[in-house]
């Protein structure tokens, strides 16, 4: 099952959020119809990231979707084999849509920034951030759109690892952080160390108390898992799927396009 995941829904439950995520509304809806199969998703999207969530119906599709993700993140560290390995066997390709700040000169820009983690209040298991000492990653900048006059760069972005919240990170380390990003600063680290609770509990949803600094589940910035290809796991066809852009993400061509229709 592919979904098209709104900004500010979480995928798993965790933190702030135990019951509105996707895993429990899958369950929800087949606890309503019994006897079909429990779809669960196989890989993440942040929880201001909209777009393309995939999801498993059975074990197979899950082992072998789960694969192919491992698959490319695991050849990212191999400096040796990458451009081999990328293009002759990759089995899933992501590519995103996201406005950033600032003007991006390149047409095209490779960005093979390490990413580790950090202690960060408020987020029990760390944080991700650029790190020299941190893991592999890869992300592939193409610039669409300068707007001089808003200083920012509509780019589309393939994720070649998936790293957790790669390409916030990622864009921010060059400098461009996404436009309404609260968390990340140019560098790819937070904007602040410090976080104290705040009043809201969350009580209602099963959550915890909310800290008072950001936290990689807030929301804001615009980011939007656009266009998907994989292999499926039973036919080895090959499978394209494109999840519709919001308007603030659409070039100003997209945008006419969609006007004359």
């Amino acid at each position: 099952i592919a979904l098209n995941k709104p900004s500010g829904l979480q995928v798993l439950p965790g933190g702030l959020f135990q019951q509105r995520t996707v895993l429990t509304q899958l369950q929800w809806r087949v606890a309503a119809d019994y006897g079909r199969p429990q779809p669960a998703p196989v890989h993440r999207l942040g929880r201001g990231t909209s777009g393309i969530l995939l999801c498993a119906k059975t074990k197979l599709a899950k082992v072998s979707l789960a694969s192919y993700f491992a698959h490319g993140t695991s050849v990212v560290g191999d400096k040796r084999t990458i451009s081999l390995e990328l293009n002759a066997t990759k089995k899933i390709s992501k590519i995103y849509r996201a406005l950033v700040t600032g003007i991006i000169k390149e047409d095209q820009v490779v960005i093979e920034q390490p990413i580790g983690m950090i202690r960060y209040p408020g987020v029990a298991h760390g944080l991700y951030v650029a790190s020299s000492s941190g893991k592999p990653a890869m992300s592939r900048v193409n610039v669409l759109e300068r707007n001089i006059q808003a200083n920012q760069s509509l780019v589309q972005v393939e994720i070649q690892s998936g790293r957790p919240h790669q390409i916030r990170i990622h864009l921010s380390f060059i400098g461009h952080r996404l436009v309404g990003d609260p968390l990340y600063a140019t560098g790819g680290r937070p904007v602040c160390f410090d976080s104290e609770s705040g009043a809201d509990d969350c009580s209602q949803d099963g959550g915890y108390p909310r800290p008072m600094k950001p936290v990689p589940g807030d929301c804001g910035y615009y980011l939007h898992a656009y266009r998907l290809v994989l292999h499926h796991p039973t036919t080895n066809e090959v499978v394209e799927i494109t999840a519709p852009l919001p308007v603030i993400l659409q070039s100003q061509e997209e945008s006419h396009r969609r006007d004359d229709t």
